[in-house]
């Protein structure tokens, strides 16, 4: 498989589970990036544009900054697989979490960097084990 979603759900409410989030996260030097900016319904207001009632998806964006400092420096071309986005939104009065990851196999085919594709799988394996945490 080249690309998968990881599906998870919790019944914690969405704020409660980023903030859970965000605490699994700083044990392992990760940070939200984006923590004023990941409600898309407050993004979508700014620009005018109206979002159903209860609209509630948050795109938090996840980065360990030394590590893709470090990454970027090695190789720019390593941009397009930076940075990891998380979903979390409510469906069917759960809270989901999503998350786009792509195999080593085709990060290799995206990017010729020998080392690139494991840190890669690396980041995405560490970012579940946060989301995991979280639930």
């Amino acid at each position: 498989m080249s690309a998968s979603i990881y599906h998870a759900e919790t019944s914690k409410p969405v704020d409660q589970f980023i903030k859970d989030f965000a605490v699994a996260a700083d044990k392992r030097g990760f940070l939200i990036h984006n923590e004023d900016k990941m409600e898309m319904a407050h993004t979508f207001g700014k620009h005018g544009v109206e979002v159903a009632e209860g609209f509630d998806m948050h795109m938090v964006q996840v980065c360990k900054p030394n590590k893709a400092a470090m990454t970027l420096s090695k190789n720019p071309e390593r941009c397009v697989l930076l940075p990891k986005f998380v979903f979390v939104f409510t469906k069917d009065g759960t809270t989901a979490v999503r998350m786009l990851r792509f195999s080593a196999e085709r990060v290799a085919e995206l990017i010729d960097d020998a080392e690139f594709p494991n840190s890669v799988v690396e980041s995405f394996n560490t970012i579940i084990a946060m989301i995991e945490e979280a639930l």
